[in-house]
């Protein structure tokens, strides 16, 4: 498995339906990529945010960051979007579950 932990903090002046649209967009063509797993977001309490997405592989992220509208969409959060961001990949990170 390969974890993507993407934090992020959004301009003040943001379209934020603009954002949404292209998010819900985004989201629901990484679930159509060979290899998703899932995908989750977040946001804290100071305005964080969080997303968090597992795939098959590091080959099968990769992919997705290599689609053309994908390609897209993350030069539009550069331009548009985002004050700021970093992104963890994870290969083959430590897994621990419980379930009561």
């Amino acid at each position: 498995m390969y974890l993507i932990v993407f934090r992020n903090r959004k301009r003040a002046d943001i379209d934020q339906s603009a954002y949404d649209a292209e998010a819900l967009a985004m989201e629901a063509m990484a679930r159509q990529q060979p290899g998703f797993i899932s995908f989750k977001g977040y946001v804290a309490e100071d305005g964080e945010g969080i997303a968090l997405s597992e795939w098959a592989s590091e080959e099968a992220a990769r992919a997705w960051g290599r689609v053309a509208e994908h390609r897209a969409a993350q030069q539009a959060g550069r331009d548009r979007y985002y004050a700021s961001y970093t992104l963890y990949g994870c290969a083959d990170p430590r897994t621990h579950h419980f379930k009561a």
